[in-house]
């Protein structure tokens, strides 16, 4: 029988109780083959723009009707807006400006949304779809091709969309986002009729002009070639309410970020009604033109 020193076998003893437990630690993982999780690409943006500072001011002036004839102090101060209350300017950002001209008050605010996914195997983009989503079905729209509980109401002509529109007005009004009318008119059954496309340029919805009654403008919708995905809702006054006012809200996806425009008027006069379409093309455009921002 051979003779094994004492510090030879003690060393030969921990070798193998480490080997044993590495083995029973690791289980499957520790063979060979196991699959490995790989991380989900990265959203394309990792910064968000100056918000007060993405609007020209030749922009501002024409969104904000009066502004250009204040004295020079007030007028700095509406031009140069004032930035929304975050805690985290990586992550999101918004900045707002607001005009009282003597025949009406515009008010203008953009708010940027840089979403970031903490799960591994769900990329940024997805994460922000889901969020620009989220924002999609509390409008009352939708671009899922399978049918929701709401799909009756998102089909059918455009004059019955417009009165299931009528119903729904005023729910959440001035929010858009979360409350708003869930039955609001239009969606891309409306977008496929001649009547509530876009203008062949690819630009603002086009038609006759010159109306300011509520009827006029088309109805909240889904918007093409705009970002990944974008759709308008416009919130005209509650039926019945004595002080005019009408919101219009674009909200569009870009890889990770999410953009939201609010442009809005409300008349000096109770008699006067807000022009719809000149506040959806005016918005639209210039959601389009911070699109464009992003991409450079």
């Amino acid at each position: 029988m051979a003779y094994v020193p004492g510090a030879a076998l003690l060393a030969a003893l921990v070798v193998g109780c480490s080997a044993g437990a590495d083995s029973s630690a690791n289980g499957a993982d520790s063979k060979a083959g196991s699959p490995t999780v790989t991380p989900a690409p990265p959203g394309k943006y990792k910064t968000l723009p100056a918000p007060c500072r993405t609007v020209p001011r030749g922009t501002l002036k024409d969104l904000l009707p009066g502004a250009a004839e204040l004295p020079g102090d007030q007028q700095e101060k509406v031009f140069r807006g004032t930035a929304s209350v975050t805690y985290d300017t990586d992550r999101k950002v918004g900045c707002s400006w607001k005009s009282n001209a003597p025949g009406a008050t515009r008010s203008l605010s953009i708010g940027f949304e840089r979403v970031v996914s903490y799960d591994p195997a769900v990329s940024d983009d997805d994460r922000a779809d889901t969020v620009y989503a989220k924002k999609e079905r509390a409008a009352g729209l939708s671009s899922s091709a399978t049918p929701g509980p709401d799909a009756e109401k998102n089909t059918g002509t455009p004059g019955e969309q417009e009165k299931s529109k009528g119903k729904g007005e005023g729910k959440g009004e001035g929010s858009g986002e979360e409350g708003e009318p869930e039955d609001a008119a239009g969606d891309a059954t409306a977008s496929a009729d001649p009547s509530s496309t876009a203008s062949p340029s690819g630009g603002p919805g086009g038609g006759n002009s010159g109306s300011s009654s509520a009827e006029d403008a088309l109805p909240s919708r889904l918007l093409d070639n705009l970002g990944d995905a974008a759709f308008l809702q416009d919130l005209p006054t509650r039926a019945g309410s004595t002080a005019q006012h009408r919101t219009v809200s674009v909200v569009f996806r870009t890889s990770n970020v999410v953009v939201t425009v609010r442009y809005a008027e409300q008349p000096a006069l109770v008699t006067q009604v807000p022009d719809g379409r000149e506040l959806q093309e005016k918005a639209q455009a210039l959601a389009r033109k911070l699109a464009e921002a992003l991409s450079e």
